[in-house]
Parts: structure tokens; C-alpha cells; sequence
């Protein structure tokens, strides 16, 4: 199976400041892996360093089998890459609707198919995105990257701040995301026991560094290794 995504000796950072360092990861097309670590490792600047938003200091990223290392934001959009930032960025002063409309692309990711995906989400067409609650938002954050038609979906910790009740909401829409859909999802989520319950492939990454890249359900069986890794068991 090719890779939907593939990198190889990456080093990046924020100017001259290095946060990760030397790391190849892939993943295959239609594989979800949950990239979870400490607060501050360098889970969301590699998220961002996929994306472009990042100075890129040495190595390779590849989507698709495409060389993305050097292109712009929108290029990586079109090459295949879909991003669910963690400050969801939505624009408060436009509708649900026109939030959509805005990243639409060709593909098979319609407005309806959205409102298909995520009927609360469809209740709400008209409402400012200001009106949102905190899960709505996410949602909403959701769909705009899907209605981009990604091949790659990166997600940065889309269940922080909201209610368990509504995590679990999320959780199951993530869920059938990645079951119904030939989509490739890398999942940052500092909640634990959801991003080993989503994935059955774990990263762990320390100082920048991927120290452990295996079974879920390994990491999930053995709360001694997960504490070595994350510092509290859960």
C-alpha cells in the first residue's frame, strides 16, 4: 500500500529554533494515527510543519508522492492536505454556510454530504459563527477541511475545552470519518484514552523526537509505559 503521506529527515522549528528533529513518519493511504506526548513535545508544530506554517530546516515531506517540502500553504491544500487547527479559526462574522463555501473544492465533499456527516452542523446553516457553541464550532472547523476534499486530514486536538458529553459526539463523528471514508488521519489529542481508542496506531513523540511508533492497544494494556511516556497513566 503507497503512502498518503511521508516524511523523511524532517527538522523545523520557528526561525532558527528547532522542535523537531530529524523525524520520518508515514502513513498509508486510509490509515488513522494518533500522535499523542507531553505538553510542549512538538506535536502541534509538527502538524504545522505538514502544512507550511513552519520554517522547514532539513528533510522531506511528501503527499501523495508529491514533494510539498518547499510549496506555499495553498499548494500543500491542493496536493491532498486538510487542516483542523486547534484554535478551530473559524470567521465569527460569516454563516455556517458561507464558512463552507469559502474552503470548498471539487470533490466528492459537498455542502449536503457535510450536512450528511453532521446533521447539528446542518440545523445551523444560517447562523453566524459566533452563535456556535464550543462543539459546534469544532464541528463546523470539521467540515470546512473536509469540504476541501483532503486525501490527508490533520486534526490538532479537536475535543480541548469541550464537555465529555460532547467529546463523545465528536468522538463517534471522528469515528465514522475514518471508517466510511478512504481518508488518511493524523490525530494530535492530548486527551489519551480517546486518541488510543481512535487509532490503532500510536506515535509518541518526546522533545521533538519519536520515541515510540506501534499498537494502540499495546500502550493502552500497559499503564507503566504509557506513564513513562506521558506522565500520568490516562
Amino acid at each position: 500500500m503507497s503512502n498518503a503521506l511521508a516524511l523523511s529527515g524532517v527538522s523545523a522549528g520557528y526561525g532558527s529554533t528547532t522542535v523537531i528533529e530529524n523525524l520520518s513518519l508515514s502513513a498509508a493511504k486510509g490509515e488513522s494515527v494518533s500522535i499523542i506526548g507531553r505538553n510542549g513535545v512538538g506535536k502541534t508544530t509538527l502538524l504545522a510543519t505538514i502544512m507550511g506554517h513552519t520554517k522547514l530546516h532539513t528533510g522531506s515531506i511528501r503527499v501523495n508522492e508529491m514533494d510539498v517540502s518547499g510549496l506555499p500553504i495553498f499548494e500543500r491544500v491542493a496536493a491532498g492536505l486538510g487542516y483542523v487547527p486547534q484554535e478551530r479559526e473559524i470567521f465569527p462574522s460569516l454563516t455556517v454556510r458561507e464558512n463552507l463555501q469559502v474552503a470548498a473544492r471539487p470533490g466528492p465533499w459537498t455542502e449536503h454530504r457535510v450536512c450528511e456527516a453532521f446533521p447539528h452542523l446542518a440545523a445551523r446553516m444560517n447562523n453566524d459563527g459566533n452563535q456556535l457553541s464550543g462543539g459546534e464550532q469544532q464541528i463546523l472547523s470539521i467540515g470546512r477541511a473536509l469540504i476541501g476534499n483532503p486525501s490527508v486530514l490533520l486534526m490538532d486536538e479537536p475535543t480541548e475545552g469541550l464537555a465529555p458529553v460532547i467529546v463523545e459526539e465528536l468522538v463517534a463523528a471522528m469515528t465514522r470519518l475514518r471508517d466510511e471514508h478512504d481518508l488518511t488521519i493524523l490525530l494530535v489529542e492530548q486527551n489519551t484514552r480517546v486518541a488510543l481508542r481512535f487509532s490503532e496506531r500510536a506515535v509518541v513523540l518526546d522533545r521533538g523526537r519519536i520515541v515510540y511508533d506501534g499498537e494502540s492497544a499495546k500502550l493502552s494494556a500497559d499503564d507503566e509505559l504509557l506513564d513513562s511516556f506521558i506522565g500520568v497513566a490516562g
